[in-house]
């Protein structure tokens, strides 16, 4: 009679648990030892026993967290030993500190992705594909209609159009994530465009992470007399009193623009509620994932938050062994990221796909 050993990890009430290591990996329930992949709140939540992640997400844990937590940071590609079990953190190309998690035991390898991107957005560490038997991928964007021009030609869309507005005496408010989105546009905006104006919760974060803005005029409060650069979480924005959450009046001569990689489908680009958006995403596109698989020659793959069913299915007619992984990920438009439901009619594109 044939042995099946048991899964390297499995997806418990709490989350994703490795038994052999008695650790959790980004759980959303209180837990006594958690590794986690990032700082965005829907996979380093409030309340483990101890916290542990990479040297450069350590800080960004404290910051959100509380510097009162029990917290341990590794560099990228150190390996570590949790009970027998071997772990390591690589890079994921997400935001500042994300990090992909590498789990080894009796000689089985498991990659839990997180959240990732493959472009290199000149901020994060650049991401890094590890080979596995068992890949944990996120699908967020598993469609190909979503397939992102480089990132140095939707930044230099985002300059003109701050131009453009400056010209007309317009300041400019763009809505970027506090970590990640923002700091890849304030690293690449150039000291010409002018004084910019960093919401409370980005410059924090900023400061944090140790982004140099030394070659940006940032001010502490708006400028009385137009054009200026303001940059906000998208939470902070109501349209209809164009006041920010501290209840700062958003200028009535400003027009606003989101940063966001559903700025890539015309209907969700007119549906939403500012004057301009530029699709800017902090994870893999279509043809990312796909590659991102692919270079870790796994033989099986699970999908989390997004396109599970159709992705699964494109996967599974290549030859792929995929399967949904059915976690809570997919809540991040509340915390600093890009998620959906994965209803495909939402988006107007068929279900089938088309390389």
């Amino acid at each position: 009679m044939s042995f099946t050993p048991p899964p390297l990890l499995e997806l418990t009430p709490a989350g994703l648990y490795c038994k052999a290591a008695d650790t959790y990996l980004d759980p959303w329930k209180p837990v006594p030892k958690a590794l986690i992949t990032h700082g965005h709140s829907d996979h380093a939540k409030w309340g483990m026993g101890a916290y542990i992640c990479t040297t450069e997400s350590l800080p960004i844990l404290k910051h959100r967290l509380g510097s009162e937590i029990e917290a341990t940071g590794y560099p990228y590609n150190v390996p570590f030993s949790v009970r027998g079990v071997t772990f390591s953190f690589h890079p994921a190309g997400h935001v500042p500190g994300s990090a992909q998690i590498r789990v080894e035991y009796r000689g089985e390898v498991w990659v839990f992705s997180g959240d990732y991107k493959v472009e290199n957005d000149g901020v994060s560490t650049p991401f890094e594909a590890i080979e596995c038997h068992t890949f944990i991928s996120e699908c967020t964007f598993g469609l190909p209609v979503f397939r992102w021009r480089p990132q140095s030609e939707v930044i230099t869309d985002i300059e003109t159009w701050i131009t453009t507005n400056s010209h007309d005496s317009r300041s400019s408010v763009l809505f970027a994530y506090s970590l990640g989105k923002a700091q890849r546009i304030l690293a690449h905006l150039p000291h010409s465009i002018g004084e910019v104006y960093l919401h409370p919760s980005i410059r924090s974060m900023c400061k944090v992470i140790g982004i140099p803005l030394n070659h940006l005029s940032i001010v502490d409060t708006y400028p009385k007399k137009p054009p200026y650069v303001i940059i906000a979480p998208p939470g902070t924005w109501s349209s209809q009193n164009r006041r920010n959450s501290d209840g700062v009046l958003i200028p009535s001569h400003s027009l606003t623009a989101s940063l966001s990689g559903w700025m890539s489908v015309r209907g969700l680009r007119k549906r939403s509620d500012v004057d301009r958006g530029f699709p800017l995403s902090d994870h893999a596109d279509f043809l990312g994932l796909i590659a991102a698989i692919q270079a870790t020659k796994a033989e099986k793959i699970l999908l989390t938050h997004g396109f599970c069913a159709p992705f699964g299915r494109y996967l599974r007619e290549r030859g792929y062994q995929a399967s949904e992984l059915s976690t809570p990920f997919s809540s991040e438009d509340n915390a600093d990221g890009e998620s959906t439901d994965g209803r495909i009619e939402d988006l107007n594109v068929p279900e089938g796909f088309h390389d």
